[in-house]
């Protein structure tokens, strides 16, 4: 039942971006997702709550693996910032080499939160959620709340960083690697 389920839902998805391409996300309804995916209204509902959702579907998939992620890596406790930090580039960097795997998803996505503020509100809040996420991540390995908490949203910021330097999925990983790398040399005297 879990197979069909995943195949229902990556259907919905599918559908909606084929539409939002097609159609632009204020020219596309809920039913007309349904339909392309040959699914009924409740269906949809089981699966999103609302046509925004759809946007951000694979982000769950990416929270899912950052999980995975996280457990699957066995680290020593981080007792400064910056071991803290390093700790999570591996998870970011992966995290952003699966978003930017599918470079039409990626360019839809991005394009769809410039042009429509109530996804880039959602999108915030999804990002906040990340960044508690990583902070639990780090506190599960030992590390202090407030060490925790601003490591996560600085290995954050490296990626926010990168996406605002590019729209090139491509180099998307190589920009965040290279955030994270100027963080590490914030303790370094300017030259």
């Amino acid at each position: 039942m879990e197979r069909k389920s995943r195949q229902v839902r990556e259907r919905i998805v599918q559908a909606a971006e084929e539409l939002f391409r097609a159609n632009g996300y204020d020219g596309v309804s809920v039913t007309d997702i349904a339909a392309r995916a040959d699914v009924g209204r409740t269906t949809f509902f089981r699966y999103f709550g609302d046509k925004a959702e759809v946007v951000f579907a694979k982000e769950q998939a990416m929270f899912d693996a950052l999980r995975v992620l996280a457990e699957g890596a066995a680290t020593e406790t981080a007792t400064t910032l910056l071991q803290a930090i390093e700790q999570l580039r591996p998870i970011i960097l992966k995290i952003c080499e699966q978003a930017s795997s599918d470079a039409d998803g990626y360019a839809l996505h991005l394009g769809l939160l410039e042009q429509h503020i109530e996804l880039r509100a959602r999108d915030a809040l999804k990002t906040q959620q990340a960044g508690a996420e990583l902070a639990d991540v780090l506190v599960a390995r030992g590390a202090t709340k407030a060490t925790a908490v601003l490591a996560a949203h600085v290995a954050l910021a490296c990626y926010q960083t990168a996406r605002g330097l590019t729209n090139d999925p491509r180099t998307l990983p190589a920009e965040v690697a290279r955030a994270f790398d100027s963080v590490a040399t914030l303790h370094e005297p300017l030259r």
